[in-house]
């Protein structure tokens, strides 16, 4: 061997004693000074001194026989058939897994919350038994508590479930993506290919079409939460692929003007959706709150359509096809008014607000200073401007909104109020970017062109009336929907 080849051999050797060095957390080479160790089933390391570490298991220099260092100074070591090896080993099978342990034996490996945290979805009405019902696929509603949420992101336990049926298991490794119509190339996805392509992670509501809709009993009895009022109703961080993108893929022909989307359970939910929607911002998604999208949320894929009534956005989704014309489908919604006239579908929802803290259930328990706390959101964009009334809607002024401003999504806004123990009604209203303002139950009356006594008997869809609060004397605090 030449002078040149081996000062080329002693780099490349070096090299590779360095990267051992800066891998020494991985596999069995690991650092034995100082306070490193082979780590125990327990999450910690165990402390090896240098005289205890054999010495035929230290990685040397092979042309100096010097001890190789880390960058830290401890010394690098191949623990591979070491008695301190064998122990850990023998001690991960005593617990099931190279981490923390087996699933079932400990919860650090997937969290649970602490006992004393009992929050928990609603059931329509109690959440009582079953009614009797004729039809094939039974609708079931279980609510958000919205009351109880701390900022503006629905933790996946409590994402409010919409479904028509028991919630099926599907296999991601089965599951297909088709996309059809009038298209240049038809393709179908599987979910290694959907998650191998370029992604988004963006935070957005999702909003059922029923939400606030003042026909629930739930929705204007007294004693209603905001989980009640408004429990339809979850925003979450949502990750996929653009259908934008996906089109790009399949080449889209001139002409068409609409989608719809199809599901794959046994309901086979359909929607027909504006072709401008799906080029705008459309997602694919499979994760929700940096895990997988949860099966009741539509594992392993679902539609994702910011702003637009939560039914559309299609859980399990397993077909889309282009075409040029509206297609029709159950469950899609228009209103008629007074003069007969009908409106266009309607899929934005419009811009809403809520009081959370102090609302419905809740209880004051001294006059002074609370922080009003509240939550705004509208399917048209972003919120611009909270305001909140603290004497029955007779004044409004400014409340605080904080950032981040996301657009289609629970924005939260605060207000500082000193309560003197009196009786109270209390409410807040919201305006979004485009200028659309959250209306009273007069002024929402009036747009439907009925009165209000109208408007209580027969309730409406997408209805986004102010949400007023009333706390009396005592400091309780309850339902007082249509007094502002």
């Amino acid at each position: 061997m030449n002078s040149k080849q081996s000062k080329s051999s002693r780099r490349r050797f070096l090299k590779q004693g360095a990267a051992l060095a800066g891998l020494a957390a991985v596999g069995g080479i690991r650092p034995a000074r100082g306070q490193f160790g082979q780590p125990d089933p327990r999450g910690r390391t165990e402390f090896v001194p240098d005289e205890s570490v054999p010495q035929a298991n230290i990685l040397r220099d092979p042309w100096t026989g010097e001890m190789l260092r880390d960058s830290a100074g401890d010394l690098v070591v191949d623990w591979t058939g070491t008695p301190q090896w064998e122990a850990y080993r023998k001690n991960i099978r005593a617990v099931g897994g190279p981490r923390y342990g087996a699933l079932e034996k400990d919860s650090r490996l997937y969290g649970v919350r602490s006992r004393f945290v009992t929050t928990h979805r609603l059931g329509i009405d109690g959440g009582g038994p079953t009614m009797p019902s004729t039809t094939k696929h039974t609708f079931f509603s279980i609510l958000s508590p919205v009351e109880a949420q701390l900022g503006i992101i629905t933790p996946n336990g409590l994402h409010f479930i919409d479904e028509h049926g028991e919630v099926p298991e599907m296999d991601p490794r089965q599951h297909r993506l088709t996309i059809s119509g009038m298209v240049d190339r038809p393709l179908t996805f599987t979910m290694e290919e959907l998650m191998a392509l370029p992604s988004v992670s963006r935070i957005h509501t999702v909003e059922c079409n029923s939400d606030g809709m003042t026909s629930h009993r739930n929705r204007i009895a007294p004693w209603a939460t905001a989980g009640d009022v408004y429990g339809e109703l979850s925003c979450s961080e949502w990750t996929g692929v653009l259908l934008s993108k996906l089109l790009e893929m399949v080449g889209v022909k001139r002409g068409a003007k609409w989608f719809y989307a199809s599901a794959a359970d046994g309901y086979n939910q359909t929607w027909s959706i504006p072709m401008w929607k799906a080029l705008d911002d459309t997602i694919i998604a499979y994760g929700q709150n940096g895990e997988p999208v949860r099966p009741e949320q539509g594992f392993p894929l679902r539609l994702l359509l910011p702003g637009f009534c939560g039914t559309m956005n299609i859980k399990r989704l397993r077909r889309i096809k282009i075409t040029d014309e509206l297609t029709l489908f159950h469950r899609m919604y228009n209103e008629q008014f007074p003069d007969n006239k009908m409106t266009w579908f309607r899929f934005e929802m419009p811009p809403k607000s809520c009081i959370l803290h102090p609302s419905g259930g809740q209880q004051l328990t001294r006059r002074g200073f609370y922080e009003i706390r509240g939550i705004a959101w509208s399917g048209g964009g972003k919120i611009t401007k909270v305001e909140v009334t603290v004497d029955g809607g007779k004044t409004w002024k400014d409340a605080e909104v904080q950032g981040p401003v996301h657009s289609k999504a629970h924005t939260r806004f605060v207000f500082p109020w000193s309560w003197n123990g009196e009786e109270v009604i209390i409410a807040s209203r919201c305006t979004d970017e485009r200028g659309s303002t959250q209306p009273t139950t007069a002024e929402f009356a009036r747009f439907k062109g009925v009165d209000v006594d109208t408007l209580k008997a027969r309730g409406s869809n997408r209805i986004n009336i102010t949400q007023p609060w009333k706390i009396d004397r005592e400091g309780r605090i309850t339902n007082a929907v249509y007094s502002i």
